[in-house]
């Protein structure tokens, strides 16, 4: 602790009161940064791509810069405002000795360096992401891809430190099954009566599926707690971002209640972030220049099924249309008169396996017409908003594969992804014809994307490291990988300059691709990001990368500086 005398010292100079906590220390000031400092430790000295965060005592904002080569980390003065900052870091396998503060002055030229310590292994297993967990949990390809999915709803963390018996894991398997895929540990919802997956389930496809759960169990019970204090496997870490990927600044914005899932967070031309809340009738909106957050209720069409909505999306006048899930309708909220219209399902493509859970309306101004993806039974929908008639396209035959989202070029022909299989596909708007066409990797998973300005399609093979890009011209892909092991890409966005940023629900890291040049930079966030949507800002030079935080109730901008 800086002695009494020094304190006063550092008072009457309106210049700042460092808080050491063991690891922070006060130095001289550098007025060109708000908070300024070098992050060193005893095993490497200075420290490159440690991320280091300032959140002041009662914001809901929270800044993080990254250190470079040099160690050294700098908060621009227009990013931290007077006032007690409570610090903290993410760097793998390293720690702060305790909590640490520091007051900063009116003067906003804080100067602090951090002091490292090598993390124990229950301070490493916390700090793992789901891919470094994948990558040290030992097992085959299969057993690993069984598990895949339960992080969608919490960590796997969670899973690693239990202590289930394959008893006691397959009940809880069994358990979890029968939550939707928004539920998470702060809000849970069962799965509404008869949903079950795009059609009835045979007494094989059941046995089936009980000898999967029962691998599963004994796969987790050989991998937790339950044979021993100690994980019996090295914990593997990703390596610290270098270079360009330690130029950006990041910013998390809490949102009002830890039950926000901000699924989809897509920002508007006057800079404003906007989400909806997976498990929740909740449209929101984010002032990032002040942290104040709006709120409207989703109007609820079937009250007795579950509530939520999963992807949002701006038409050509920025209205926001949303894919409203198990409510079996869609709903455009006017921006101007802040008011719903609601698009309810023909009751011929109405029932329990209704599922709305992507939409879109970007281009619908080209006919009228907005298109829908029913996940409940993977089929595409279309929905004449003068008229209110609906219209449905199936691109395979019953038992049709998994189809995921759908998107709009700029004459409003729908494409779709189908994640069970390799492909993707595309409904001409004026005929119905559809086309489908095989990406270059069998088994790949297109899961979602966005189609750029030239009309190519863009989307995340959610089965590897990859994204691809569809030429409708050529008729062929292109495909860039992230380079991180188990990074199982989730959405891919484009930004104006033709780069592309793919998100992921595994590694916390987000990924930009300089398609001409190949370069690929990956940006380590903040903390457990568990991202979905990919989405930017364009009115920024570089771009700005916008995401939802699922599972912590909070959005975050990155900011490149290159």
């Amino acid at each position: 602790m800086i002695a009494a005398d020094m304190r006063g010292v550092l008072r009457a100079s309106a210049a700042v009161m460092v808080f050491v906590a063991g690891c922070i220390a006060a130095q001289a000031q550098t007025p060109q940064a708000a908070l300024s400092g070098r992050v060193t430790s005893q095993e490497e000295g200075a420290m490159e791509g440690v991320v280091v965060g300032a959140k002041r005592a009662g914001s809901t904002v929270t800044v993080s810069v990254v250190s470079d080569r040099q160690g050294r980390y700098s908060f621009p003065a227009n990013r931290l405002e007077p006032g007690r900052h409570v610090l903290r870091v993410r760097a793998g396998g390293y720690a702060l000795d305790s909590d640490a503060g520091v007051v900063i002055g009116e003067a906003k030229a804080a100067v602090a360096d951090i002091r490292l310590r090598k993390a124990n292994v229950d301070e490493v297993a916390a700090q793992l992401s789901d891919s470094e967990w994948l990558m040290s949990m030992p097992g085959t390809r299969a057993q690993k891809d069984s598990i895949r999915g339960c992080n969608h709803c919490h960590t796997y963390e969670r899973i690693m430190r239990s202590k289930f018996d394959p008893a006691t894991a397959l009940a809880t398997i069994e358990r979890m099954a029968g939550h939707t895929p928004n539920s998470f540990p702060n809000l849970i919802q069962p799965n509404p009566p008869g949903r079950i997956g795009g059609g009835a389930m045979t007494p094989e496809a059941r046995q089936r599926l009980q000898q999967t759960r029962q691998k599963m169990a004994e796969y987790i019970s050989s991998i937790n707690l339950s044979r021993g204090e100690n994980w019996a496997y090295p914990l593997r870490l990703l390596p610290r971002p270098a270079g360009k990927a330690t130029r950006v600044i990041y910013t998390e914005y809490d949102l009002p209640s830890i039950t926000r899932q901000p699924h989809d967070v897509i920002v508007d031309s006057k800079g404003y972030a906007w989400y909806a809340s997976f498990g929740e009738q909740i449209l929101g909106r984010l002032d990032p220049k002040t942290g104040a957050v709006r709120e409207w209720p989703i109007p609820v069409v079937k009250p007795t099924r579950n509530k939520g909505a999963l992807d949002i999306e701006f038409d050509a006048d920025e209205n926001v249309w949303i894919a409203n899930g198990f409510q079996g309708a869609v709903q455009m909220f006017d921006r101007k008169k802040e008011t719903f219209r609601t698009y309810p399902l023909a009751p011929e493509f109405d029932g329990d396996q209704a599922e709305l859970l992507f939409i879109a309306p970007q281009n619908h101004k080209a006919d009228n017409k907005v298109w829908v993806m029913n996940n409940g039974e993977w089929a595409i929908l279309r929905v004449d908003v003068v008229t209110g008639k609906w219209e449905k396209f199936s691109a395979f035959p019953v038992p049709r594969p998994r189809h995921y989202t759908v998107l709009s070029d700029s004459q409003n022909n729908a494409w779709f992804t189908v994640i069970e299989r390799a492909h993707i596909g595309r409904i001409d708007a004026a005929t119905g014809a559809i086309d489908i066409f095989k990406t270059d990797q069998d088994d790949s998973g297109p899961r979602r994307g966005s189609v750029d300005a030239q009309d190519r399609v863009w989307t995340a093979l959610n089965r590897t490291d990859q994204i691809t890009m569809f030429d409708p011209k050529t008729k062929k892909f292109q495909s860039w990988a992230t380079g991180i092991p188990e990074y199982y890409a989730y959405d891919v966005w484009v930004d104006k300059s033709g780069e592309a940023w793919a998100s992921t629900e595994y590694a916390d890291r987000v990924v930009r691709v300089n398609p001409k040049s190949g370069e690929v930079t990956a940006y380590l966030l903040p903390g457990p990001t568990n991202m979905r949507r990919s989405y930017g800002d364009n009115a920024t030079m570089p771009a700005s990368f916008w995401v939802g935080a699922t599972h912590t109730a909070s959005i975050v901008r990155l900011e490149p500086l290159e």
